[in-house]
Formats: C-alpha cells, sequence, structure tokens
C-alpha cells in the first residue's frame, strides 16, 4: 500500500475461521490484543461475511469532508454520502493479519480520548448502544509489534480531522436502462 496517499483502497476477502481459530491465528501471527479487543472477539460473529471479497477504503475524517473532525455518527454519515459503509464485524481481526506494512506508530502513548498515533479505526456496526462497552477496533503497529485493539466512546467523542478509518465500498446497483 502507498503510505503517502490520503486515501487508499484495497481488497481483503475475509475468512471462515471460527472464534477459537481466528484468536489462534491472531496469536500465531505475533498479533496482541487489549482487554477490549478481546471483549469484542467474544461478542462479534467472527463469521460474518466468510467468503466475502470487500472492496476496504482508507480515508482520513478530514477526506470525509469533516475539516473540524466530528463524532463517530458524523464521521458514518460523512463516509455514507461518499458511497462508504460499515464493514462486516470480522473485518478488523482478519485485515490485521492481512495488513502486514502497517506504518509504525512514532508515539509509543495510549492517550484516552483520541486516537493513537498511527492508527487505523475500522468502521463497523457497534455491537452494543452502552457507551461503556467497547464500539469497535483500531489497528496499530507500535515499536515492530501489530495490535487489534478496542475502544470506547460516546457520541459526544470528536474524531480529529487526521484519524484515518477504513470503511468498506458500498455496492453499487447497475443503472436501470430507460427503454
Amino acid at each position: 500500500m502507498d503510505h503517502t496517499a490520503t486515501q487508499r483502497t484495497f481488497r481483503l476477502t475475509l475468512g471462515s475461521l471460527n472464534q477459537e481459530e481466528l484468536t489462534s491465528a491472531l496469536r500465531h501471527a505475533g498479533v496482541q490484543l487489549n482487554a477490549h479487543a478481546r471483549t469484542l472477539l467474544d461478542q462479534i460473529d467472527v463469521q460474518d461475511g466468510a467468503g466475502q471479497s470487500l472492496t476496504l477504503t482508507e480515508v482520513s475524517v478530514a477526506d470525509l469532508g469533516l475539516s473540524e473532525g466530528g463524532s463517530l455518527s458524523a464521521v458514518f454519515a460523512a463516509a455514507e454520502v461518499r458511497g462508504l459503509g460499515p464493514c462486516p464485524a470480522a473485518t478488523a481481526p482478519y485485515l490485521r493479519l492481512a495488513w502486514s506494512d502497517q506504518r509504525p506508530s512514532s508515539d509509543a502513548e495510549l492517550s484516552a480520548g483520541r486516537a493513537p498515533d498511527g492508527s487505523v479505526t475500522v468502521a463497523s456496526p457497534p455491537p452494543s448502544a452502552d457507551d461503556e462497552d467497547p464500539k469497535g477496533f483500531y489497528l496499530r503497529v507500535l515499536e515492530g509489534v501489530s495490535w487489534l485493539r478496542g475502544y470506547r466512546c460516546d457520541d459526544e467523542h470528536r474524531w480529529a480531522a487526521t484519524d484515518r478509518f477504513v470503511f468498506c465500498q458500498a455496492k453499487t446497483v447497475p443503472a436501470q436502462r430507460v427503454m
């Protein structure tokens, strides 16, 4: 992937591993998980979309037209206007396994209230409306170690214009011919 582009598109085919197999694959790949990621892996259907080939687009919040940032619902709405939508819940773990050249973070600090440097949040529907529950996953590489991390936020949280998300490209419906 070209790390200098503000927007990138790539393909990912979701696997069909069950929860135990996927967790084992992540462990064998050296992927580290935080507690929120483990909670999410227990909550989601890891076979959601199995075998589906996705076209993913990585964008910044500013690329979506939110130059001042915005709430999670505003980010999702801005993406939808641009033909992008949420990914199946299982996308993040499979993307973490496939994405070996993610730009490493230059800042080891984990800071509550903002996305960590170098992180990419995978847009997917939150499994719970409860603000205390994890909302989704983000990917990060820190000191050579790949991470799959879960995050929590409420809709008051403002994502920065520079924060990065991965969305699925919406399937296009062929135009009907007018006779």
